[in-house]
């Protein structure tokens, strides 16, 4: 169990908290194209129901502390005043989770996060240099920006069409370069995947707690090893 890591602002409140199958083979002696369509459709048929795993795309988080800092575009905090919120605590809780072996050593609660941003307005002039420093010395910044978090298409509120998109990147402020991203990937997810359903079919809460996590599924699957369906539908 890795040991708890106190910031350099320990005795103000701020402290970096410890943290506390597979496809069937199948084989067919016997000779003919029809006999052979049988176990090709039966793979098919495994491959839809079945998961893979899919390596991590970046581990540099590893023995570091985190912050995570979610921006929202001004129309999306209007339209979703939770959304950030909601972001920030379930991504900070997704890579901090001992089961999903990210290497996370330590992390600034994201309640803490978010009272700081409220509390300093101006704090997107900052460089993620100065807002690690802000963080009490933090190592790794995930910053994570939505730019767009729709239910509906524009001018169409009789049907679902859920939509997020962002990005993901880490600042690693242990490094030379601690103001440009170690890593940066793009977050593009729909819901829900059949067209033409409406609020008589699924409310407004089901739409948007489904959008939400497959984003927060995307911006965090690319820190640790983990399972996918064979044919992703996000």
């Amino acid at each position: 169990m890795p040991e708890p890591l106190w910031s350099k602002r320990a005795a103000k409140g701020w402290r970096a908290r410890a943290v506390p199958a597979g496809l069937i083979g199948l084989a067919l002696a016997s000779p003919g194209c029809a006999l052979f369509a049988l176990p090709a459709a039966m793979i098919q048929s495994a491959r839809e129901v079945s998961t893979k795993t899919v390596r991590a795309e970046y581990e540099g988080l590893r023995g570091k502390s985190v912050a995570v800092v979610v921006a929202c575009e001004p129309l999306i905090e209007s339209q979703q005043p939770d959304l950030a919120t909601h972001l920030a605590t379930r991504i900070t809780e997704r890579l901090i989770a001992e089961e999903n072996n990210t290497g996370v050593t330590g992390y600034v609660p994201s309640a803490e996060v978010l009272q700081y941003l409220y509390n300093h307005p101006g704090w997107a002039a900052l460089t993620p240099k100065q807002l690690g420093e802000e963080f009490g010395g933090v190592d790794c910044i995930v910053w994570v920006e939505m730019i767009e978090f729709r239910l509906n298409d524009p001018g169409n509120q009789y049907t679902w069409s859920g939509n997020a998109t962002g990005s993901v990147a880490v600042y690693d402020l242990t490094s030379a370069a601690a103001n440009e991203a170690a890593f940066r990937t793009s977050v593009g997810v729909r819901f829900p995947d059949q067209p033409g359903l409406g609020p008589e079919d699924m409310s407004s809460v089901v739409v948007r707690s489904a959008l939400a996590k497959r984003f927060i599924d995307r911006a965090t699957w690319p820190f640790y090893d983990h399972e996918e369906p064979y044919y992703p539908k996000y």
